[in-house]
């Protein structure tokens, strides 16, 4: 019998896990052992005889706990990728396991004991020890055996309502796909869009994980588009209630830890700080943003006829666009083909700012067929690491796009990085992938976590590559779609995937001359999403919500956010970053805009300072990508930019000043 394969570390290149061995039969021995040997290993630190030491208790837990983490590292990443009934059922019975595991961790009071008696005079070991201490008095280490109890109570509560939330919205999105028998239903689509869609003798479109679906922009039938909408927006109804118990369990916790808000909770362990920092920088947006899509509203009613809808706001949006600016998007398609943007577009400006190259390693594979291993070298020809792709939609992926690490380096086991994108691009039944400009974005986005991950060069793992606050994660991912445009990097990779010819220099005019074009839609959606999730979790200690969208509907007119035409870009049922996991964005998805406010920064100081240099390049990763969460995020920002930062770049790029 073949022994389990996370039992040991990986034999393969960069400790890899070994997708090829792995069976699902593996997870839940592995889970086990895992567990009660990190247990072990917390007990023994937990009652040694030795006086409390940074090594002997910080740096010893950091090496706890290995098995575990390997199975549950490839476990999370197939769960959200590559799912399938077997490892949802899986998924149930663990998640509350984890969660009581880490609990009895961190509500240990010989450990805590011990973590309150070491003392550091390393600059980075103080960091992490604060970062330890702060993670047990916010997981309740200082409460009573009482409220230690419900507190375990709370979480194991939360962790199964997040999953049965998680798995509620994969089935919703899948069950609740648009179903039509007539291709001419499908019109705005081009033949091969179409015939990538059939299915047993009907079309089928599924649903991505937002409420603007983005053939809300193709369709031409109305009746069709409407239909489409109303399948977004109305999906997963049950995960209504299963939200608003979240909410008012979460709330509940905070009390129970101190805090009057769970957004109070969650912010104090941010960038931001406060609530009324995150205010004060909502309050600054709201207003114009709700000008912008008003008046926008009002051009695409002239555009089309007739008072307007949700869903025909991304039709008449690029008629007006095309008029206004004889901008086509979908002119820009041809010259995206998926291989190329990656290989002489997201690589090139890579080794263009860091000199680092990516080599294909065939020999080597991930979870599914549709991964891609790429093995990452330095200019001097030393190994940095690997990097996987995974860019197709299929069933049991969930929608969006995001960025995991596999491996995460650290000096402290002599790790050097893996890291993974995921895509949900649609799969052509033949031919050439080709990406719309709103998906090449996307993948340089991503990539900017994966440089995050790559670059790291930290000691510990609890602080390595995107281990950094959730207000401050977007950032290095936000600054790297400034390349998407740059004329060098453009030049290379946007070039017509049957002739090779460039994108011609007018579309490339037109698309930077529209960008501003529509801003006040996506600044609203985005801020109606974001004042939604604060509305949540500005719940206070023993309220509780009994008709959930009724309170949506309230939490927006309040927050002076409600447009008939403009929905929040995750409604409460499908908000997957805030409800369908323990952690996630909850309170947090404020962070996509903070985070772009040092975006927008770095951008003007990239500008300022030359552009695509090595130069440039080395800086940022010097100061900032490479630190990962071992210092102080906004110190490695002023290191960087050399100054605080200020909301008015901002503004101006998004039309908004």
């Amino acid at each position: 019998m073949v022994e389990n394969p996370f039992f040991a570390p990986s034999s393969l290149p960069y400790e890899l896990p070994p997708f090829a061995d792995i069976r699902e039969e593996h997870f839940t021995p592995a889970f086990e052992r895992g567990m009660a040997e990190q247990l072990a290993e917390v007990d023994a630190i937990a009652s040694s005889a030795e006086p409390a030491s940074f090594d002997n208790t910080i740096a010893a837990l950091e090496r706890s706990g290995r098995i575990l983490d390997r199975a549950a590292t490839v476990f999370f990443t197939v769960a959200a990728s590559n799912s399938s009934d077997g490892i949802l059922e899986i998924e149930k019975q663990i998640s509350p396991l984890l969660t009581r595991h880490m609990d009895t961790i961190r509500l240990n009071r010989a450990l805590w004991g011990r973590i309150k008696q070491v003392s550091t005079e390393d600059p980075e070991e103080s960091w992490l020890l604060e970062k330890y201490r702060d993670d047990f008095i916010r997981a309740g280490a200082d409460l009573s055996e009482s409220e230690q109890d419900r507190l375990r109570e709370l979480n194991q509560q939360l962790s199964a309502l997040a999953t049965e939330f998680a798995q509620s919205l994969l089935r919703a999105s899948n069950e609740s796909a648009l179903v039509v028998e007539d291709p001419a239903e499908l019109d705005g689509f081009d033949e091969a869009r179409i015939e990538s869609l059939r299915k047993d003798g009907t079309y089928v479109l599924p649903l991505l994980n937002f409420t603007a679906q983005p053939a809300l922009a193709q369709l031409t039938n109305r009746d069709v588009r409407r239909r489409l909408y109303e399948l977004s927006v109305g999906r997963a109804p049950g995960n209504f209630g299963v939200a608003a118990k979240m909410a008012a369990l979460r709330a509940e916790r905070a009390a129970l830890l101190g805090f009057p808000t769970h957004a109070a909770y969650i912010v104090a362990d941010q960038t931001a700080k406060t609530v009324e920092a995150v205010e004060a920088m909502l309050g600054q947006l709201v207003g114009p943003a709700v000008r912008n899509a008003q008046k926008e509203a009002q051009e695409l009613a002239e555009q089309a006829g007739f008072d307007i809808e949700p869903w025909d706001w991304s039709l008449y949006s690029e008629k007006v666009r095309q008029t206004r600016y004889a901008f086509d998007g979908a002119a820009m398609r041809p010259y995206f083909e998926l291989n190329r943007v990656y290989r002489d577009g997201i690589f090139h400006a890579a080794t263009r700012l860091y000199g680092i190259t990516f080599t294909e390693r065939p020999d080597l594979r991930g979870y599914h067929p549709d991964v891609t291993v790429f093995e990452v070298f330095e200019q001097d020809g030393s190994r940095l690491g690997l990097f996987l792709l995974d860019p197709y939609a299929r069933q049991g992926k969930r929608g969006g796009a995001w960025m995991n690490s596999l491996v995460d380096q650290s000096h402290l086991f002599g790790l050097r990085p893996v890291v993974m994108n995921n895509l949900n691009v649609a799969k052509p039944a033949s031919g050439p992938t080709l990406l719309t400009y709103d998906e090449v974005n996307t993948a340089f986005h991503e990539f900017g976590h994966t440089l995050h991950g790559l670059f790291s060069q930290v000691r510990f793992p609890r602080v390595s590559g995107t281990s950094v606050p959730r207000d401050f994660v977007e950032y290095p991912s936000q600054v790297n779609e400034m390349w998407v445009t740059w004329p060098e990097i453009l030049a290379n990779y946007a070039k017509h995937h049957e002739t090779g010819e460039p994108m011609p220099a007018d579309l490339v005019d037109k698309l930077q001359a529209a960008e501003k074009f529509n801003q006040g839609f996506k600044t609203v959606e985005y801020l109606a999403a974001t004042l939604l999730d604060w509305a949540w979790h500005k719940l206070q200690p023993g309220e509780s919500v009994a008709d959930p969208e009724a309170f949506e509907a309230a939490a927006l007119e309040a927050a002076g956010i409600a447009i008939p035409q403009v929905r929040p870009r995750y409604r409460t049922n499908y908000f997957a970053h805030v409800f369908a996991s323990t952690g996630g964005y909850s309170a947090g998805y404020y962070s996509y805009i903070w985070s772009e406010v040092l975006d927008a920064e770095s951008v003007e100081w990239f500008k300022e300072n030359g552009g695509l240099s090595r130069q440039n390049g080395d800086h940022f990763r010097r100061e900032l990508l490479s630190r990962g969460g071992s210092v102080d995020p906004l110190t490695a920002f002023r290191n960087f930019r050399g100054r605080e930062p200020s909301i008015e770049p901002l503004l101006v790029r998004r039309g908004l000043n």
